[in-house]
């Protein structure tokens, strides 16, 4: 059972606008699958492709590990595409397994309207709202390059410089593996 090493702060890949996949081989299901174990075993809620070094538009989401959350099915997302979003917008703390130890306060929309593929390339719409609809923004953000601190003031990104400087230098602890660039 592989656990994938998660990328973490400012590494090129996780700044990158990620290809659509065209279809779906042997290894996406592979990375699908280890994806999901990579999630579980850091205790995350969702992770993106480029998280764990790779170039296509998939994240995986389980949120049945939280509270009132229990009945909602992990999903595997392939080449989503939010249509739609609530005029209500919410703050939220957020963290991210990219963003070790970090974390802030995010405005985002409270509901959306999203549409993907699976793992078979079977079409779906559905409309999320509350933790599932947050989650989805921010792992839809990654495949689009874009962190959870872009949503910030720039204020508010200033205080967490030193912090986002840590990360990029490895000097976070985690109980998951983080990709180090050996070179």
């Amino acid at each position: 059972m592989e656990v994938l090493p998660v990328y973490t702060y400012d590494h090129p890949i996780l700044r990158k606008k990620l290809r659509p996949v065209e279809e779906i081989t042997e290894e996406v299901i592979e990375l699908a699958l280890a994806m999901h174990r990579t999630m579980k075993n850091a205790d995350g809620i969702g992770l993106a492709a480029n998280q764990v070094g790779r170039d296509m538009q998939m994240l995986v989401i389980d949120l049945s590990h939280t509270e009132g959350n229990e009945d909602v099915k992990p999903l595997t997302v392939i080449n989503p595409a939010i249509k739609a979003y609530s005029e209500e917008e919410v703050p939220f703390e957020e963290g991210c397994l990219s963003l070790p130890n970090l974390r802030a306060d995010v405005i985002r929309p409270e509901a959306i309207q999203v549409k993907f593929y699976d793992t078979a390339m079977k079409e779906h719409e559905m409309e999320a709202d509350g933790l599932l609809a947050r989650v989805m923004q921010h792992e839809v953000n990654h495949l689009h390059g874009i962190y959870l601190f872009d949503h910030l003031s720039p204020m508010r990104r200033a205080l967490l410089k030193r912090k986002l400087l840590g990360i990029k230098r490895g000097e976070v602890e985690t109980d998951y593996p983080l990709w180090r660039d050996e070179g």
